[in-house]
């Protein structure tokens, strides 16, 4: 009882927005003021889901196999190539205009050329996702190294660490809230990416389920799998922003 209680104190205006939302949505396609072919009924929608949870599963894990190499390629080019500039004032220098130019390139601009130039679309979708979600979390590697206060580093010295040690031991920890901080934040440009991959070249995945349907005119399905990846996205972020908290729980905040 004492956590719901403080689940709906910290959360109840946030439930409640959501519950809005949703009986908005009700009346106004029962009530017959919403396009009822582009906004079905709730009922609908549910069968549509009931009928397509299979499938949909299905593509959740089409979508995950694309989307879980892409993340770890792009905290480890972020990471290092972070890592490295964030050390290397000369380096650093000569190579940020470089990168922050190429950073203002949006991925979606590539795309024809990716997909003509990769072997397959696979590479093509890995790339492309990689390519517009690398760069919050490298700029805050940057920042974060480049921001770590003197006396970490003094106390390294004066106990003699050096090396891998001095690196994973102080530098990676005190910059740790800025990284994850880019991380979670480059996650959103995943799952955009990521959708816009699937929508218009895949053959599986949640992007392309909710494409294909919306293009048969089905908007029953349209909107039980346009529901099923908002919630899924929001699952994962949540999941994220916990994993943040625990590993970054020796801070203020």
């Amino acid at each position: 009882m004492a956590r719901m209680k403080s689940f709906f104190k910290k959360y109840g205006i946030t439930v409640c927005i959501y519950l809005g939302l949703a009986l908005l949505y009700f009346y106004a396609t029962e009530s017959g003021s919403a396009n009822p072919f582009l906004f079905p009924r709730v009922s609908a929608i549910a069968k549509a889901f009931s009928k397509s949870k299979d499938v949909m599963l299905l593509n959740l894990v089409s979508s995950f196999n694309m989307m879980s190499p892409s993340i770890l390629i792009s905290l480890a080019v972020a990471l290092t190539v972070g890592t490295i500039l964030g050390r290397n004032a000369r380096l650093r220098d000569a190579l940020h205009p470089v990168l922050y130019t190429f950073s203002v390139v949006p991925a979606i601009l590539l795309s024809p050329f990716v997909l003509l130039l990769a072997p397959n679309f696979w590479v093509a979708s890995v790339f492309l996702i990689v390519y517009s979600t690398v760069w919050s979390t490298l700029f805050a590697t940057i920042t974060g190294i480049m921001t770590i206060d003197k006396r970490y580093l003094d106390k390294a010295a004066t106990l003699e660490l050096s090396g891998v040690k001095r690196m994973t031991k102080v530098i990676l920890p005190a910059a740790s809230p800025s990284i994850l901080s880019g991380f979670v934040n480059s996650l959103r440009s995943t799952f955009v990416m990521l959708v816009y991959a699937e929508m218009y070249g895949s053959r599986y995945g949640m992007g392309f389920f909710v494409k294909k349907y919306s293009e048969f005119g089905l908007y029953d399905y349209t909107w039980g799998g346009f529901i099923f990846m908002v919630v899924v996205l929001v699952i994962v972020m949540q999941f994220f922003e916990k994993l943040k908290k625990i590993l970054l729980k020796w801070t203020i905040n």
